[in-house]
């Protein structure tokens, strides 16, 4: 009698592996705002490194609604996989040690790699946007600056979009392979205009053909109805998923970079 065949275990994708694999806390972030987690989940002889925020561990806020920023993470990820630039790792709502958070596969930054920087002068040099002016001790100013830098540039556009009021450098990973991600999107997708960045260099200028393309995309996938706009509804409430319809059409009739509209600090606190 032969001896059965053996199925070899399926190839995972992330986001598989992140939803059903399992779940154990390696240690804290401390550095975090809010409960993060370092973990590995692993499943079938596949395992990864990654940060789990349990709601339980969420700081209320006065302009959030209590227990909601791990699922503001999660729709923060479909969107941006709904533009096909990939600037979100995949992240996942699940249950976990303390309870449902928000699971995100962890990414290894390049060291040194320059999309901020301090500069002297009054204007930034080639290859760098001005973002204003810094206090760097005794008195003195610099200018603060980043990079003229596509995938910046992208990451600006889906901000603008998800209305991130946090985009600090920080929350900037530039990865092997040339790929940048941005990670802590909890305080996404208010109703009112919240955008607070380090990516204002662009502020005021066309956007680039690819943008306007990729929005066009997504006004359609966002379309009471459609698989993204129906995901998103079961994550984020009615009037800010309406919201966030507004502001793509709003990109798509300026077809321009916003400004920053002065109802709120336009850079985050700390910037790094």
């Amino acid at each position: 009698m032969s001896a059965p065949e053996r199925i070899p275990p399926r190839s995972m994708t992330p986001a598989d592996l992140l939803s059903e694999g399992e779940l154990t806390v390696r240690g804290r972030i401390r550095e975090a705002s809010n409960a993060a987690l370092y973990c590995t989940v692993a499943h079938d002889g596949q395992e990864a490194a990654c940060v789990y925020k349990p709601v339980a561990g969420e700081r209320p806020l006065w302009d959030f609604p209590d227990g909601t920023l791990a699922a503001r993470e999660v729709a923060a990820h479909l969107v941006s996989e709904a533009t096909g630039w990939g600037l979100v790792p995949p992240t996942v709502l699940r249950d976990g040690p303390y309870g449902e958070g928000m699971v995100q596969l962890w990414i290894e930054a390049v060291p040194d790699a320059e999309l901020l920087a301090l500069v002297e002068e009054d204007e930034p040099g080639p290859g760098w946007k001005a973002i204003g002016l810094a206090e760097v001790g005794e008195g003195r100013t610099a200018l603060l600056v980043h990079a003229d830098d596509a995938r910046l540039r992208r990451l600006a556009v889906l901000d603008a979009v998800i209305n991130n009021a946090d985009r600090k450098g920080g929350h900037l990973l530039p990865a092997a392979g040339g790929r940048l991600y941005g990670i802590d999107h909890g305080v996404t997708f208010n109703v009112e205009n919240k955008l607070r960045t380090l990516l204002w260099g662009w502020a005021g200028e066309a956007l680039t053909e690819e943008a306007v393309t990729v929005l066009g995309g997504l006004q359609e996938q966002l379309t009471e109805g459609a698989a993204l706009a129906e995901r998103l509804a079961g994550l984020i409430t009615p009037a800010e998923l309406d919201a966030t319809r507004a502001r793509v059409d709003a990109l798509l009739t300026a077809k321009v970079h916003p400004e920053p509209g002065g109802e709120w600090p336009a850079i985050p606190w700390p910037p790094v």
